[in-house]
């Protein structure tokens, strides 16, 4: 089960996110994100045994990912690009990350090779119907619009083995809001069976 607090760029916010339940934490290496974080930084930010460090790249290419996972000790590469299995690094988990519009179609992801899907709104920070999620041919974590008022109708509908939240638990971009951080991780805890 993966309780993820992503776009995190402090110590103190990884902290207060591992002292919550957090089991996973995201570091943004995409330049053009608010929430962008340098190899070096993500790398003095230290987590805990059973934490798992997750990279977010947007079409970036592999060597560049497996070295900026070897700086920052990354577990897991978030991929949200046109990444095609090619281009997935070997030294380390992969999740693809899909934007779920309208229209979506699991099917055509059955054969990716990767740990798990992370399936997000159309939009940053946007909710998507998340029935859609249910039929997933791999395991799914839950992302985009996230937080302590959605979280356990999203798990119900969805069956997922994670959640994601980034946004809607901040106070500026970058920077969390410890108390709906907090109420989030809780209620996804609750609503996992945690």
């Amino acid at each position: 089960m993966i309780l993820k607090i992503c776009g995190i760029t402090n110590q103190e916010d990884a902290t207060a996110a591992i002292a919550g339940g957090a089991t996973a934490i995201g570091f943004n290496f995409y330049r053009r994100s608010p929430r962008y974080l340098a190899p070096e930084r993500a790398a003095g930010i230290q987590s805990a045994p059973g934490v798992r460090r997750v990279g977010v790249f947007v079409d970036e290419a592999r060597e560049r990912v497996e070295e900026i996972a070897r700086i920052a000790a990354l577990d897991v590469a978030q991929l949200h690009g046109d990444e095609t299995p090619a281009d997935y690094p070997a030294s380390l988990a992969v999740w693809k990350a899909v934007r779920v519009g309208e229209v979506f179609d699991l099917s055509r992801l059955r054969d990716c090779p990767v740990e798990a899907l992370l399936l997000d709104g159309p939009a940053s920070g946007t909710p998507f119907d998340w029935r859609l999620a249910a039929p997933a041919p791999k395991p799914v974590i839950l992302a985009g619009g996230l937080d302590a008022s959605n979280v356990a109708e999203a798990v119900a509908l969805a069956h997922p083995w994670g959640v994601d939240a980034c946004s809607r638990i901040e106070s500026a971009p970058g920077k969390k809001d410890y108390r709906k951080m907090n109420e989030f991780l809780q209620a996804a805890k609750a609503a996992l069976g945690a």
